[in-house]
């Protein structure tokens, strides 16, 4: 059958004009297709980078909006497995000019004696460590904010609160890198403590606390040791992986999953009637071919094989492009703003476009069976007396 390739290759591109619009339809499809099975996969299916593997964030069991008393932390650390636990807490408030999406980032406020052994991945030159550790007004900032902000050391940063009623005025002092944070500022909470006041009710209240437990295999038993620490208070927790916890933010959007794979399934059914389509103009056009084929001795079951591999030929040429322009796209994405982790990571790995190239493949196989099939079964006669 092998030998009837170079037919099939020549058959698909006989009619250029509509060989080549199909191809690019099939390929748009697919290019959609694949950024959002590449989206998927990073969200959700995508295994834990280093440092994360040994790090839980625990959280109100409620919702990530409410608070914890700021005591828990001491309490999670005396847990069994717990080897640091710091305040994580989210500040939010804007940077210059809200209405410019360009001046969005994340805003932590952290605990600087315990950050850097919670997050050991992080590199950063101990002087600007000392730096952050001492200066009450220092802040750090992952080097692809600093790049994109154009912000030096010793930068002027001037942040108005919103969840809080305070307007920081931070000093850069170290610039950082790290494979689990992007786009991402880091101050005192100490120093946000002392701007709350004693008599401000947000002054205790916490709103996450990053934990680094000691082995990979003490994760799961340390993260319910946690929660059943707190199950009876009147904030109970939820400690989960960071991975898990930075999907809390797209959840906001809704239920993320359900929209990419009903999206998936509305591309694929889109390709399939394109594919379709061209298809049974291809073969109603051929039916006489298909008699003249008979007559040289061609069984049903070969014209069968040629049909369809001309169509799966087709169909891979435009998963080809299809291909080609998802990791274009996805390169764009990644170099774009964003402080979730699985868009600056997005990209075509592997079994991304193999899965690709398959779906497109079958496509093709399966939008060109029905016309396929009957054009086989035409009797001789039939087939030479049709006018196309």
């Amino acid at each position: 059958m092998f030998r009837y390739l170079s037919l099939m290759f020549k058959n698909s591109l006989r009619n250029r004009r509509r060989s080549a619009l199909t191809m690019l339809s099939i390929g748009m499809s697919l290019c959609l297709l694949g950024v959002l099975g590449a989206l998927y996969r990073g969200l959700y299916l995508a295994p834990p980078t280093p440092g994360q593997e040994l790090r839980l964030v625990t959280h109100h069991k409620v919702s990530i909006t409410q608070s914890l008393p700021a005591s828990y932390e001491d309490k999670i650390r005396q847990v069994p497995g717990v080897r640091e636990a710091m305040v994580w807490q989210w500040f939010g408030g804007t940077y210059k000019d809200a209405r410019d999406q360009s001046n969005f980032f994340a805003r932590f406020a952290v605990e600087p004696d315990k950050f850097f052994r919670v997050r050991p991945e992080i590199a950063m030159p101990e002087e600007q460590q000392q730096a952050f550790l001492h200066l009450r007004t220092g802040a750090i900032a992952s080097s692809d904010l600093a790049d994109r902000m154009h912000w030096k050391l010793g930068e002027k940063i001037f942040l108005t609160g919103d969840i809080f009623n305070v307007n920081p005025e931070l000093t850069l002092v170290g610039i950082l890198t790290d494979p689990n944070t992007t786009e991402t500022l880091f101050f005192s909470e100490k120093y946000l403590s002392e701007m709350l006041g004693p008599g401000s009710p947000q002054q205790d209240q916490v709103g996450s606390f990053q934990v680094q437990v000691e082995s990979a295999g003490q994760v799961a038993s340390v993260a319910k040791a946690i929660d059943d620490l707190f199950a009876n208070s009147t904030a109970p927790t939820k400690s989960e992986s960071e991975q898990a916890f930075t999907l809390q933010f797209v959840a906001f959007l809704g239920n993320v999953k359900a929209f990419l794979m009903i999206i998936c399934c509305a591309v694929t059914f889109t390709i399939l009637l394109v594919s379709a389509n061209t298809m049974a103009m291809s073969v109603r056009e051929r039916i006489k071919e298909v008699g003249i084929l008979k007559t040289l001795g061609y069984t049903p079951g070969t014209i069968l094989f040629l049909i369809l591999g001309e169509a799966g030929v087709l169909a891979l040429l435009g998963g080809v492009v299809g291909l080609a322009l998802a990791f274009g796209l996805t390169d764009a994405v990644r170099h774009g703003p964003s402080f979730i982790q699985a868009m600056k990571t997005l990209s075509i790995t592997p079994d991304v476009a193999g899965a690709l190239l398959v779906t497109a493949f079958v496509i093709g196989i399966v939008s060109s069976f029905v016309p396929a099939f009957n054009a086989s079964r035409t009797p001789i006669l039939d087939s030479l007396r049709n006018s196309g």
